[in-house]
């Protein structure tokens, strides 16, 4: 096995086209060459929402938890959280720990589904 400076010295003097003329070298490397050609990507990378598999499982749970579908945006889960916060939220219901450990899981839920937001904001489109 060469190191990177002694691999560069070797193949410095090597000729992959050593002992073809001119157009017999051309022909081989178009047909050497590779191409994409007839390729086609498919539709499933481009689905732009949670339809793609994207969401986790915990991203999963956190939007069951709200009632909402795999595909629901961030805007449907923030009204979702806010309606469902204001009927168990401990100000409106004091005294009721059944109220207060749903609310706490709304809590959660809701913060799940914001850092997963957030990272798809921050990773971007495409990448």
């Amino acid at each position: 096995m060469f190191c990177q400076r002694h691999a560069a010295e070797y193949n410095q003097g090597w000729d992959y086209f050593a002992g073809l003329d001119a157009e017999e070298a051309a022909e081989r490397e178009k047909s050497e060459r590779q191409t994409h050609e007839g390729f086609q990507e498919s539709a499933h990378y481009g689905w732009a929402m949670s339809g793609d598999g994207s969401r986790t499982r915990d991203e999963l749970r956190a939007l069951e938890l709200l009632g909402l579908g795999p595909d629901a945006d961030f805007d449907e889960v923030r009204k979702a959280w806010r309606a469902k916060a204001k009927e168990v939220h401990p100000d409106v219901r004091p005294g009721d720990e059944a109220a207060a450990k749903a609310f706490q899981a709304l809590q959660l839920a809701y913060e799940v589904l914001r850092q997963a937001e957030d990272r798809r904001e921050w990773k971007g489109p495409g990448d």
